[in-house]
């Protein structure tokens, strides 16, 4: 790697982000972080040639994705079936945001790892669907239907969701 000040730099800059999705995508810290370190280090091996494409950043949430996409792939022959989630606690007022929080990962873990992806790109990344059909190599149209899908398994799967949205709501009033 010729600019490795570059790469760091980059790294530096942009290392909260890349690490607040990936948490997203895995709900897990230290999975989150091994997903990021895989990532940055299949990223610095072609380092040269991803800085001189016009949008670095979006060349590694790409890769990003896949990685995440091809780890799930991966793991589903390890993974074992957890409990379902508890009754949503009592909520106190200091501990809303903890809750919604808490219940948004168990509702993640629910859906298949494009559809988390999809939703994670949409709503946490706030690309465009056109920006995630490209992030993920997929048609506009594929996105549309999985995030069609996702989100109506989260309505499905996790409920208290809505019900914490409209406590939400209700409370701005």
């Amino acid at each position: 790697m010729r600019d490795e000040a570059g790469f760091r730099d980059f790294v530096t800059a942009r290392l909260a982000k890349l690490s607040g999705v990936a948490y997203l995508l895995v709900g897990d810290h230290h999975a989150a972080q091994d997903l990021v370190q895989s990532t940055l280090v299949k990223i610095a091996r072609h380092w040269d040639r991803v800085s001189g494409v016009g949008e670095p950043e979006a060349y590694v949430r790409k890769a990003l994705y896949h990685e995440f996409i091809s780890s799930r792939r991966l793991s589903r022959r390890r993974e074992l079936p957890t409990a379902e989630h508890r009754d949503r606690p009592a909520l106190r007022d200091e501990a809303d945001d903890a809750v919604r929080r808490l219940l948004m990962r168990q509702a993640l873990a629910k859906l298949t790892a494009k559809q988390r992806a999809v939703i994670v790109l949409r709503f946490y990344d706030d690309l465009s669907e056109a920006g995630i059909a490209e992030t993920l190599g997929c048609s506009v149209g594929t996105v549309k239907s999985q995030t069609h899908h996702a989100l109506r398994r989260l309505r499905e799967l996790a409920p208290e969701l809505a019900d914490l949205v409209q406590e939400q709501q209700e409370v701005r009033r």
